[in-house]
């Protein structure tokens, strides 16, 4: 039965098996820092607004790189795809570093009063603050996910 299956498919890309799952393991981490940035209820956008930008174009960006793999677009187009598997995992790198660094100054707020008309707030509340925190280990760990793979593919795209 498994044999019919693929003569009828007939499944000819080569697809490198820990590619996809240094895809799955970015996709899975960054996906949990745009969900707890989005949980925490955004109390600083300006700072949160780019981690949030970033999660989710990297989300996006890293489903539309795995849906071309694995639909076998790769061996269709004329491409240098060790070069582009570089370039987006440096600028993801690049990108989610910056992410980090925001979202780890926008948890170090923690203790920041605001001073609203009738009472002196903090800034974030504790549940917001622990929701912070999380993101921010997940940002990191998403980082040296990216930082991992972007030294892969350098490894593979130098000759």
């Amino acid at each position: 039965m498994r044999q019919d299956f693929d003569s009828v498919i007939n499944i000819n890309v080569d697809i490198p098996e820990s590619r996809i799952q240094r895809k799955s393991v970015s996709r899975i981490f960054g996906g949990l820092v745009w969900i707890l940035v989005a949980s925490s209820n955004v109390p600083l956008p300006l700072l949160q607004g780019w981690v949030m930008f970033v999660s989710v174009m990297a989300f996006f960006f890293s489903l539309l790189f795995l849906g071309m793999f694995l639909s076998g677009m790769v061996t269709q187009i004329n491409a240098n795809w060790n070069f582009l598997d570089f370039a987006y995992h440096f600028t993801m790198f690049v990108f989610y570093f910056g992410a980090f660094l925001l979202e780890a100054a926008a948890t170090s707020l923690h203790d920041l009063h605001c001073n609203t008309t009738l009472t002196v707030e903090p800034l974030l509340t504790d549940n917001q603050y622990n929701i912070n925190v999380a993101a921010t280990i997940f940002a990191f760990v998403t980082t040296a996910c990216y930082g991992c793979s972007l030294g892969l593919a350098l490894r593979r795209w130098r000759p």
